[in-house]
């Protein structure tokens, strides 16, 4: 292979540098708060506000994703880019320097809303910058950007926190950000956006901030269930979410219409299956099974081992078929995941061979089906619409998580009101990944798009 059929050569190697440092830098954040959030709640006295660490990180990414996502396709990537870098960077500082939670809560709002920005510049970037060809190699080294940390932010961020302070954990990812901001921006500023008349975009702002608003309301009743007042919120929130969802994805997604709606909605199935079965898994073995948090850590980290590997592995294949088996690809990942996230689904049989054993298969198929959708999802795009799917794929990955893990808390949490064992609670919560990814397969189904694929413009 010539060094121009490289993302490594030198036509594309700042760039791929610069996207893969980027990627690492809000992965590692990402999971590093996980790990270090008790003791940031602990240190500046506010547990009762400890979820808000999480949902003001979500709600603050869905308005950045979708909001500069249009932005692009009007003024380019460079531009917001700089922008989300800004905000996301000013959000670490604040976050390393706060002396209470509703500091601490607005600099994790910014990072959310820089990192939802970022992504989807990122995105855009690979659309515009790369060949088809090339498209599979360098979103495969994307997912392994954002795998890799999973497997050393949470035990590197613990060692930080123990050894010196959770602070430094902010400070540490700034330099990444840095050096990513100075190797991409250059060729940000060189990328041409296709001259497309575009509609106003106020009305995509107010619906994201609706959405936002909507999913608010629906994580805050999450976590208030069985409460009547818990159900109210959740109501309300289903209502107000309901419109922009139909509104900013592709017409049809929540109908799983044949192309492009299908595409983004079993991704976002996919994915969420994928991540909420991370997170719960780690409680069942850490709560029902006695396992320290290091060695259930090591356990979900297999997952990302087998992730890493076969998304190489399918940059590949893609070469040798020149991209005709992509759609099978995808509904071969997502077949995998179903094996892999029915070994666990039932909590009270599942043990550290099953765990690992399941985990590594979730991980291949997450590592065939995702790079592969991306991959689809831009060679089916219109002219001009790059911005708009880069931001639907980080929607779809950002979002639907966020939602199905609030759904699956609320399971354990009705569930120990109840008076229901632990176990039995989070395999509840395990079930609904696993129907998840059976609606997600039947999605992998409708994928027959064209050349050209149209996509709602709002």
């Amino acid at each position: 292979m010539s060094t121009t059929q490289s993302i490594f050569g030198p036509r594309y190697l700042a760039l791929s540098i610069g996207i893969i440092l980027a990627v690492m830098a809000v992965g590692f954040e990402g999971l590093a708060v996980t790990t270090i959030a008790p003791a940031i709640a602990n240190d500046l006295q506010g547990i009762t506000l400890y979820g808000w660490i999480f949902s003001a990180y979500l709600l603050a990414q869905i308005i950045g994703t979708l909001v500069v996502g249009r932005q692009i396709d009007r003024k380019g990537p460079a531009w917001p880019f700089t922008i989300a870098i800004i905000l996301f960077a000013i959000g670490l500082i604040a976050a390393a320097l706060a002396t209470n939670m509703i500091v601490l809560i607005t600099s994790r709002a910014l990072q959310g809303f820089g990192a939802g920005a970022m992504m989807t510049c990122v995105y855009t970037a690979i659309s515009l910058s790369y060949p088809d060809e090339l498209r599979t190699k360098i979103l495969g080294a994307f997912g392994t950007a954002y795998v890799l940390p999973s497997m050393i932010g949470p035990y590197v961020a613990g060692v930080i926190a123990q050894q010196f302070s959770w602070r430094f954990v902010f400070w540490g990812v700034l330099p990444f950000l840095l050096l990513a901001a100075l190797l991409s921006l250059p060729v940000f500023r060189k990328l041409k956006i296709p001259n497309v008349h575009k509609k106003s975009e106020t009305g995509a702002t107010w619906l994201s901030i609706l959405l936002a608003i909507g999913t608010g309301l629906f994580l805050s009743g999450l976590g208030m269930l069985p409460e009547a007042i818990g159900i109210v919120l959740l109501l309300v929130g289903l209502v107000l979410m309901v419109q922009p969802l139909r509104k900013l994805l592709p017409a049809g997604t929540l109908m799983l219409r044949l192309g492009l709606p299908s595409l983004i909605a079993s991704r976002g199935l996919f994915f969420a299956a994928y991540v909420s079965t991370q997170n719960f898994l780690v409680l069942a073995l850490t709560e029902t099974k006695g396992l320290t948090a290091d060695i259930a850590g090591l356990i979900v980290a297999s997952a990302a081992l087998s992730w890493c590997v076969v998304s190489y592995m399918q940059s590949h294949w893609d070469t040798a078929d020149q991209g005709r088996g992509r759609n099978k690809r995808i509904r071969i990942g997502v077949l995998f995941m179903i094996v892999g996230i029915g070994l666990v689904v039932w909590v009270p049989a599942t043990n550290i061979v099953l765990a690992v054993v399941g985990q590594m298969i979730t991980g291949i198929g997450i590592g065939l089906a995702h790079p592969t959708s991306g991959a689809v999802a831009f060679a089916n795009a219109k002219e001009g619409e790059s911005g708009e799917i880069s931001a639907n794929l980080q929607f779809a990955d950002s979002f639907t998580p966020g939602i199905v893990i609030g759904i699956g808390g609320a399971i354990i949490s009705v569930s120990h009101a109840t008076g229901m064992i632990m176990e039995i609670g989070l395999s509840g919560a395990m079930a609904i990944n696993l129907v998840l990814i059976l609606i997600s397969l039947f999605a992998s189904t409708r994928l027959k798009i064209g050349k050209s694929v149209g996509n709602s413009i709002v």
